[in-house]
């Protein structure tokens, strides 16, 4: 029984911002709980070059490259997908930028917003009526921590990721009756290329451990663990939520 909760044999999944960090970590643990994954970024080249290492692991894998800002490139990807495995169960929207930090401009904005909810909507809008035809299925999207608090140094990515849950939220609602749930996951610091210079700040880690009530900074297998909970049967009547995975930072009073 337990096993079969988690198990994702014979479903097939995207996994957005695929080919390294978080979203390849999702990948990776989704493919060793059986299904069938369709690897992604803009760069080609990193697409193939994941999709190669999986399938010498014995995996089912596609790569698909796509930029997520261009609605033909989603297009393509929905389609080669359903074309490559013959439908769509799960959707992950990992892929996102920070953007720039402390003052922000209108451009900036608008980039950050294009590509961490934008591309959100009109991939579930593309995706979401698929996988209802099939019966149903999981939608994640990747929040952050940012969206649950003020936050004075990326600001246009906070906006954006507090977006991403509301969008959750309303999907979850619309998609429901058709037994599509969505949900949101929202890390904290976890351990990644991206994080690197903030882990290599001293002062900053003291500061952001404190704030830990765990104690240390996330790995991405964190993550992917969660995300699998969402997508699997695991997680079967759990819809429209964003859950934290932080280690606490968001509850905590710093003591």
């Amino acid at each position: 029984m337990l096993d079969r909760a988690f198990d994702l044999a014979g479903r097939t999944a995207i996994v957005t911002g695929s080919t390294r960090g978080i979203g390849l970590a999702i990948a990776e643990m989704f493919a060793e709980a059986g299904a069938n994954v369709v690897v992604s970024s803009e760069d080609a080249g990193d697409v193939a070059e994941i999709e190669a290492v999986l399938a010498g692991q014995g995996y089912r894998v596609r790569g698909i490259a796509c930029d997520i800002t261009d609605s033909a490139a989603l297009t393509g990807l929905v389609k080669g997908t359903i074309s490559a495995f013959g439908g769509i169960d799960i959707l992950v929207c990992n892929a996102g930028i920070t953007g720039a930090a402390g003052s922000w401009s209108l451009d900036d904005f608008d980039t950050v917003m294009a590509i961490n909810l934008r591309s959100m909507v009109a991939l579930t809008s593309l995706a979401l009526p698929h996988m209802a035809a099939r019966g149903g299925g999981s939608v994640v999207l990747m929040s952050s921590l940012s969206a649950l608090r003020g936050n004075g140094s990326i600001n246009a990515y906070a906006l954006a990721k507090a977006g991403v849950a509301q969008l959750a939220r309303n999907l979850a609602v619309q998609w429901g009756p058709s037994n599509v749930r969505v949900n949101a996951i929202a890390p904290g610091l976890i351990r990644t290329p991206l994080s690197e210079p903030l882990m290599a700040n001293a002062e900053f880690m003291e500061r952001r451990l404190q704030m830990t009530p765990l104690r240390r900074v996330g790995e991405v297998d964190d993550v992917a663990a969660a995300t699998l909970f969402l997508a699997s049967d695991a997680g079967s009547f759990i819809t429209g939520q964003q859950i934290a995975i932080d280690g606490g930072t968001s509850i905590t009073d710093g003591s």
